[in-house]
This record gives C-alpha cells, sequence and structure tokens, in this order.
C-alpha cells in the first residue's frame, strides 16, 4: 500500500481524528492510530497532529501505509427480525440528520461488565440505509426515555458539543418518596464520582473533586404527602446528577435504592405497596438546536411502570406531543 491523502468533508466538520480514521477503515484499533498519530505517520495539512484533534472541512488527511496493522474484529450481533423490528418501533423522529428514541426502562445504553446486550451493539438494525447512527449522549440503564443519535459523523460532532455545552434542554420527570418544601426551587450542590466511578457523592465547595451540579425542580402533583411528581431540569449534566439531588431534597426517586438513605429506604416500603418497584425516572422533553439549522423539539410517552403508578395514584400527565422542527 501507498500513502494516501484524504480531504475532509462538510458532513465530517468537527470529528476527531481518531474517529475519522474509524469511519474511513473500520476495525482499526484506538491503539494503533494513538501509535500513527504519536509517531507522525500521520498528519493533517501536512502538520503532526493528536488522535483528538478536531477536524475542519477541506483539510487534508495523509494516511500511511496500513497493510502492517491488523484490524481489530467487530462482533455486531445478529438482530432477529422481531428484534429489528422491536428497535425500530422505540424511533419517534427520524431525518437524515439524526434519530430520536424512546429508550425503554432496562436496556443499557453502553456495554460493561456483566452486560451482553445493549443498544449500542444493536445500532447496526437502524441504519435506515445509510450509516450506523451514532451515540451523542447517554441514559441510565434504569431511566427512560428521549435518547438522540447522530445519522453521520459530522453531526454526531455536532450534537455532542451541544449536550457538552448548555445548548439542550432537558426536561425530566420523576415520582418521589416524599413532599419537597418548597415545591420548587434550585438545587445547587457540588457533586463527585468515588473511586471506580460506581456513585456519585455530594461534595463540599472546597472539595476539588467536586464538580458544581445544579437542578431546577417544579412539583407537578402529588399524593397526600407521601408522594410527588416533579419536573427535574438539569442545568448541569453530572453522572446520577437528578438521583443525588432528589435524595439531598429528601425526596428520593422511587425504586432508587442505591442511593436512597436507609431512613428513607424504610419509607419506601411504607409507600410503594402495590406500585410498581422500577426507578421512575423519565427523560420526558428535550429542545435542541438541529445540526440542519432551527431547533428541534420531542416528548417521549411514559413508559408501562410508570403509566401504572400514575393510574395509582391519581395523576394525569398529558399525552406525548409529536416531535418537529421549527
Amino acid at each position: 500500500m501507498t500513502v494516501q491523502n484524504r480531504m475532509v468533508t462538510e458532513d465530517e466538520a468537527e470529528i476527531r481524528l481518531d474517529r475519522w480514521f474509524r469511519r474511513h477503515h473500520p476495525g482499526l484499533p484506538q491503539s494503533a492510530i494513538q501509535k500513527l498519530c504519536r509517531t507522525g505517520q500521520v498528519r493533517v495539512d501536512g502538520h503532526r497532529a493528536g488522535a483528538d484533534t478536531r477536524l475542519a472541512p477541506g483539510q487534508v488527511v495523509r494516511i500511511p501505509p496500513l497493510a502492517e496493522v491488523a484490524p481489530e474484529p467487530r462482533h455486531s450481533p445478529t438482530l432477529s427480525p422481531r428484534e429489528r423490528k422491536d428497535l425500530e418501533q422505540l424511533v419517534i423522529y427520524h431525518d437524515e440528520h439524526l434519530l430520536i428514541l424512546n429508550k425503554p426502562y432496562g436496556l443499557p445504553v453502553q456495554g460493561g461488565p456483566g452486560i451482553t446486550r445493549h443498544l449500542d451493539g444493536m445500532l447496526d438494525g437502524l441504519r435506515f440505509g445509510g450509516d450506523r447512527p451514532r451515540l451523542v449522549h447517554r441514559l441510565d440503564r434504569d431511566t427512560s426515555g428521549l435518547l438522540v443519535l447522530a445519522c453521520t459523523p459530522g453531526t454526531a460532532a455536532k450534537l455532542a458539543a451541544f449536550f457538552r455545552g448548555r445548548d439542550v434542554e432537558k426536561t425530566y420527570w420523576a415520582v418521589v418518596a416524599g413532599r419537597p418544601v418548597p415545591p420548587e426551587g434550585r438545587i445547587d450542590l457540588p457533586l463527585k464520582r468515588l473511586p471506580r466511578g460506581e456513585r456519585t457523592i455530594p461534595a463540599s465547595r472546597e472539595d476539588k473533586a467536586g464538580a458544581r451540579a445544579i437542578t431546577e425542580y417544579r412539583t407537578l402533583d402529588h399524593a397526600a404527602r407521601k408522594l410527588a411528581w416533579l419536573e427535574l431540569q438539569p442545568v448541569t449534566g453530572r453522572t446520577h446528577q437528578l438521583r443525588v439531588h432528589c435524595v439531598a431534597l429528601g425526596a428520593p426517586i422511587l425504586g432508587d435504592v442505591k442511593y436512597a438513605e436507609p431512613d428513607q429506604n424504610n419509607a419506601f416500603s411504607a409507600v410503594v405497596e402495590g406500585l410498581p418497584k422500577e426507578l421512575h425516572l423519565h427523560a420526558r422533553r428535550l429542545r435542541l438546536p438541529h445540526p440542519g439549522g432551527g431547533m428541534i423539539f420531542a416528548e417521549a410517552e411514559l413508559p408501562p411502570h410508570m403509566r401504572e403508578s400514575f393510574r395509582l395514584l391519581g395523576f394525569s400527565a398529558p399525552a406525548a406531543r409529536a416531535p418537529y422542527r421549527y
């Protein structure tokens, strides 16, 4: 093989160099890409570039001979016709730039220890004749609701930038054990991840390991003083932010036995009799810039277990509005 020079297209704007390589050379190991960049074999417009370099349209990437680099095998699970149909039914919006799904409770977005079935491993089933969709943000396994996927690498870079900044307005619904006082307000409580990233805990403002975390909340309805339906809007995007902030508010999310304090778990036993035991946290609404211009708005219907709890508690939720671009 010989040295190649390839121009970055408009659709590849803002994509990282390593991700650009994986698009054009599927299976090329990340370690190999980093070594090629580190040794100067890969160059952008004639200059050395790191694997995390963001590319711009019109730039030229030098690609060295890759014949001696062993590709990394990619294992994508084969979907049955029924599984593919079920996956497609999660899609509530689709255009040439992005997909929006209503992710069900219990489906992991990505793999991990002990996880063999996850959304990222099934995305070949959502090609719709184009590229394999790409994740641009995450939801916890037990959080249901809106998840945005990019249809192209360039779109992925733009959407990821929107989610990293404060360009995306996110609204969650939760059923909590307790009735927050005051009924609406702002939680400004720094958070930090414990070693190995297994849990998030509150941090003092002097703790350098802590990161500022802000959540705005509003009580939409309540059942006596035992349970409340909250609207939560995270201003920042820390891992498990809403779950930890609700505990700090004295109103843990129903079903969240991981974060509820021991005395709050005792409160659960008094109020959840007859109610579903799953986590009651749902990504209900998104408003974000559309990569092709304008804005896009989407809402997601509640998962079955939250619909049942709403029925039992007498909460009346409006139907989700159809997604639209404006």
